[in-house]
């Protein structure tokens, strides 16, 4: 029997979290994408740790807009709790969206924030997502 699974469904799946670990969320609002918190929530079999949690957690759901002020500032702040493999997903509305942010200032952003842009993905309908890892020193 095969199973569709809906874009939300599938975004959750490439963003490479698995059951159990622990995803904190930050800039969340009253425009994020509930049906991709909510598939994600279930394929990580747990809730989304908020912005105030303390603990070291395995990956980031970051919403960002532009009006929401320096990216990188807020880059170095969700850093604070991500544990070492860990990956940031910045989520950003589509292109021609209220609040688009542009690649080429994700692009700008990661390297003065530490980290590295490795992937983007098409997360829903209004928000694209693009995975951030810490650089690796040499």
């Amino acid at each position: 029997m095969s199973e569709t699974k809906t874009v939300a469904e599938k975004a959750a799946v490439q963003f490479g979290f698995k059951d159990g670990d622990l995803i904190q969320e930050f800039g969340y609002d009253e425009d994020v994408d509930f049906d991709l918190r909510d598939a994600l929530m279930d394929h990580i079999d747990s809730d989304l740790l908020d912005e105030e949690d303390q603990e070291v957690v395995d990956g980031v759901l970051l919403w960002w807009r532009a009006e929401d002020g320096d990216l990188v500032d807020e880059l170095v702040d969700v850093l604070a709790t991500l544990g070492e493999g860990g990956a940031i997903w910045l989520m950003t509305p589509k292109a021609g969206r209220d609040g688009h942010v542009s690649p080429l200032d994700i692009e700008e952003a990661a390297p003065e924030a530490g980290l590295h842009v490795t992937s983007s993905e098409e997360a829903s309908p209004e928000w694209a997502a693009t995975r951030l890892v810490m650089q690796q020193v040499r």
